[in-house]
């Protein structure tokens, strides 16, 4: 995610590779970013500089965190999944204007859907930096911290439902008798077409959905199939576990 989001910042002209300094402890990875990125400012130890983005995993934060003390980074953007503006905050000390953001994988191919969450000490200008940055990969949206759990479970992982959902599709056109070749084609474009659909009508889903479905006709039966088989409901079931989890993550772990 946040080679994605270097690549989102060049690609719209935010600055120049030079103005963007990554930190990556891995030697063999940044070899990889340098041959991908030229030009890109990379180093394994932080440096100083107007922000800090932190994309790593939840288990990491607190030690990316104290990898920035003492060298003046005024804000902090997190995009790890659980790790609280508190926490943030006691990591990084009073002085740092701290933020947090969910945002998801697409943001890959500039298509993110980002829900941003302030810190008690952000200023205006900090929320505009944040925004700025998770701007030129997706688009973004400015939430309380109460509910980036519940964006964690829905945009934040909603891109795996989907993808399984094409899963399944290209499999049961395989089984319909397409060859898997023509099968995915078929069910990406229909994804594509549809989402494309869904957000340039200003249609709901719900009428969409229903401009679709003739009485007695094929996509009746077919819907007929996925309510019975409590789709609906097991896709509130696997966000509200994913929020669940989001929340888990958030907590401070046990004492021994």
């Amino acid at each position: 995610m946040g080679e994605a989001l270097a690549r989102g910042l060049l690609c719209a002209g935010w600055g120049r590779p030079a103005d963007l300094a990554v930190v990556e402890p891995s030697e063999q990875r940044l070899a990889e970013l340098a041959e991908a990125h030229p030009g890109l400012c990379l180093t394994t130890i932080a440096v100083p500089a107007d922000g800090a983005v932190l994309a790593v995993k939840p288990g990491d934060v607190e030690s990316a965190c104290r990898s920035l003390d003492g060298i003046g980074v005024p804000r902090c953007l997190s995009i790890a999944a659980g790790v609280t503006l508190a926490s943030l905050q006691g990591w990084l000390g009073p002085d740092v204007a701290v933020l947090r953001a969910m945002p998801n994988t697409p943001a890959l191919v500039g298509a993110a859907a980002t829900a941003l969450s302030a810190g008690e000490g952000s200023s205006e200008d900090d929320v505009a930096w944040a925004s700025d940055i998770l701007g030129a990969v997706g688009t973004v949206v400015q939430l309380s911290e109460r509910s980036l759990d519940a964006v964690t479970g829905l945009s934040g992982s909603g891109p795996a439902y989907l993808f399984l959902v094409a899963e399944a599709l290209i499999d049961a056109g395989i089984l319909a008798g397409l060859t898997q070749e023509v099968s995915a084609s078929l069910v990406v474009q229909t994804m594509l077409g549809a989402g494309k659909l869904l957000a340039e009508s200003g249609e709901p889903p719900a009428r969409l959905r229903a401009a679709v479905t003739s009485p007695g006709g094929t996509t009746a039966a077919g819907l007929r199939v996925l309510e019975a088989a409590a789709t609906r409901a097991a896709f509130i079931d696997a966000v509200a576990a994913a929020t669940a989890r989001s929340a888990e993550l958030g907590r401070p772990a046990p004492s021994a």
